[in-house]
């Protein structure tokens, strides 16, 4: 479904309209490579073999929490054409108190959603403008090596809202190539089809 902005049409946001993505909580943040080709390595009896653009992807995660502020870097795989990654926030400046996940502020009936207002502004140090940042510089990286290399152009994030829930992202993330044949990014025709 699409919406006209600036005379243009876009996408509808299937971000949570009263949420703000620079609030306090752990995101479970899912990242894939451009019509899901295998840039990024293949599966080996189990184990994940970077390639090339694997390895600037498995790189670029680590310094997250170098170019961005009170953010730690959680549980994270690099898969053949996606990246799972759990991101926790933890902006104080911005949060005077610690929000839990399950209870945004409440927004006046006549005031902007938070998610209206992202599109005018995405803000620093947000899930968006860290994502956004990081893909950036894996392409530029990739590209300035001659590599071919696209990424879609969202991303997919779920609020982790317990210490259960984070236990369960964690253990699908660590058991993620385990059980590639039968992951839903599985593209069986990408099998072997990239340069290492």
């Amino acid at each position: 479904m699409s919406d006209k902005y600036q005379n243009k049409y876009r996408t509808k946001s299937i971000r949570l309209q009263n949420w703000d993505y620079s609030w306090n909580a752990p995101y479970f943040i899912t990242i894939c490579t451009k019509n899901k080709e295998y840039y990024f390595g293949n599966i080996v009896n189990n184990d994940m073999r970077l390639s090339s653009i694997g390895i600037l992807a498995d790189v670029f995660l680590y310094e997250i929490n170098n170019y961005a502020k009170n953010v730690k870097l959680g549980s994270f795989i690099v898969m053949p054409n996606h990246i799972h990654v759990i991101l926790v926030l933890n902006n104080n400046e911005h949060n005077v108190e610690t929000r839990h996940a399950l209870s945004p502020p409440s927004q006046l009936p006549h005031q902007q959603t938070i998610g209206q207002q992202r599109f005018q502004n995405q803000g620093k140090n947000t899930i968006s403008s860290i994502i956004g940042s990081y893909k950036s510089a894996v392409t530029k990286h990739a590209h300035r090596l001659g590599f071919d290399f696209a990424w879609q152009s969202r991303f997919h994030e779920h609020i982790i809202r317990n210490e259960e829930s984070y236990n369960i992202i964690e253990n699908y993330i660590r058991e993620n190539q385990i059980k590639w044949n039968d992951d839903r990014f599985y593209v069986k025709s990408n099998v072997e089809t990239r340069p290492m």
